[in-house]
């Protein structure tokens, strides 16, 4: 019987699992919203919300018990300061796990895991990067285009160079064919 067994081991060992929910809740503190495999996004949903409960203290001594999880100071930092103070009222309930069908490569079942309150952030990052993107694509383009233009200036060069050189080699001709005229 599977009585009082509640953690899920996720196929891993108890120190691969400690490390994955770590990094795994790093990462959702930090970009407010995650995509991950539905089985990892439920285990994270307990994780996470017990840290955000010892944050919600705010004192001493549960940023100490939240740095055993979490060793990332400056993620710590922006649990007690930016995401604990949001759910000071609430009393649970700081995730939210939205289902989007398999992935392709093995069909395993995907989920956005997200913090409650915190949709906008997630939009205004997707859409600077959606900007840094369309940059770097504007950059590239022309930087193709400079490359262009710079072939095809060295192929004109190239062309007349050789042109110039049958114009040099055509005289040679004219007076070696002289020469012989000559010599008749």
């Amino acid at each position: 019987m599977r009585h009082r067994k509640k953690i899920s081991k996720l196929s891993r060992t108890a120190s691969h699992r400690k490390a994955l929910m770590a990094n795994l809740a790093a990462a959702l503190i930090i970009y407010k919203k995650i995509r991950t495999t539905t089985p990892k996004a439920k285990a994270l949903r307990s994780y996470v919300e017990k840290l955000i409960t010892k944050a919600r203290r705010g004192d001493l001594a549960s940023r100490r018990l939240v740095l055993k999880y979490i060793k990332q100071k400056d993620v710590v930092k922006e649990l007690f300061e930016e995401v604990a103070p949001k759910y000071v009222d609430r009393p649970g309930g700081y995730t939210r796990i939205t289902k989007i069908g398999q992935r392709t490569t093995d069909a395993a079942e995907m989920a956005f895991i997200e913090l409650i309150g915190f949709e906008g952030i997630y939009k205004k990052r997707k859409e600077a990067s959606d900007e840094k993107r369309k940059k770097r694509k504007e950059k590239e383009k022309e930087q193709e285009k400079q490359m262009q233009e710079m072939e095809q200036q060295a192929a004109m060069e190239a062309q007349a160079e050789s042109s110039s050189v049958e114009e040099e080699t055509e005289p040679v001709e004219k007076e070696s064919e002289e020469s012989k005229e000559d010599t008749k």
